[in-house]
């Protein structure tokens, strides 16, 4: 346990010290654009590593949750407790989020932590991990295309699609099915399968605005269609009159 201690220090450490180099060499930047990139990066190794350990280095968390943890599913749990401390502190001291993203960031650290600890169940955390860090490249690649002024362009309308699609998909069907296999299997523990509802149910209200934020979306797609005839008619363009 101390080794996993020291293992966390150093994570946290590098994250910090990643954003503060960051800071240096994006000094025209704010300090909101550095931490995204820092959580880009995360985000971007976090997928990765949790694809490999899912799909290839096993076992396969619908079939076998509950086992011991092994010395992959620690790295990359530890790896990522140290990135939810850092931008946990980030964003209290900035007051950048509300209580629903905090919640979100507190029941991951101590998820990792009671995984950890218990030394079971890594495969679960890192399919949840998976799960909820496949969308957050988008979301970032959403912010940073609105910071450039590209956001209302095709290519903002694809990363909103493709957002939209990819939560769905893995936070609710199959991170329902991913909670079924949970409750119904004798392993686990009891608090996991606990955290494992309250991770679910969060998903859902994180869905409530994701369909608030896809209404919106397709008025305003809906409303830039009918403008924009009314557009080239005005511009004298009205095409081909019998």
């Amino acid at each position: 346990m101390a080794l996993l201690v020291i293992c966390a220090l150093l994570c946290l450490s590098f994250w910090v010290s990643f954003y503060f180099v960051l800071c240096n060499v994006n000094g025209s930047r704010s300090y909101e654009w550095n931490c995204r990139l820092v959580t880009l990066v995360h985000g971007i190794l976090a997928v990765c590593i949790t694809a490999y350990i899912g799909y290839v280095d096993g076992p396969w968390p619908f079939t076998y949750p509950g086992t011991k943890n092994t010395p992959l599913q620690i790295s990359a749990m530890v790896v990522s407790l140290g990135y939810f401390i850092f931008d946990m502190a980030w964003c209290v001291y900035f007051r950048t989020e509300g209580p629903v993203m905090l919640a979100h960031h507190t029941m991951s650290i101590l998820g990792i932590l009671l995984t950890l600890w218990l030394g079971e169940s890594g495969i679960e955390s890192c399919a949840v991990l998976f799960g909820s860090e496949i969308t957050n490249p988008l979301l970032q690649a959403r912010w940073f295309l609105k910071q450039t002024g590209r956001y209302r362009t095709l290519l903002g309308d694809m990363v909103d699609v493709l957002f939209v699609l990819l939560f769905v998909v893995m936070r609710i069907f199959v991170g329902g099915t991913m909670l079924y296999c949970e409750l119904i299997s004798p392993r686990p523990r009891f608090f996991i399968k606990c955290g494992g509802v309250a991770m679910y149910a969060l998903s859902w209200v994180f869905m409530v605005d994701i369909v608030r934020f896809a209404k919106r979306k397709s008025k305003s797609w809906h409303k830039q269609q009918i403008d924009q005839p009314e557009t080239v008619a005005a511009n004298g363009h009205k095409g081909k009159e019998d």
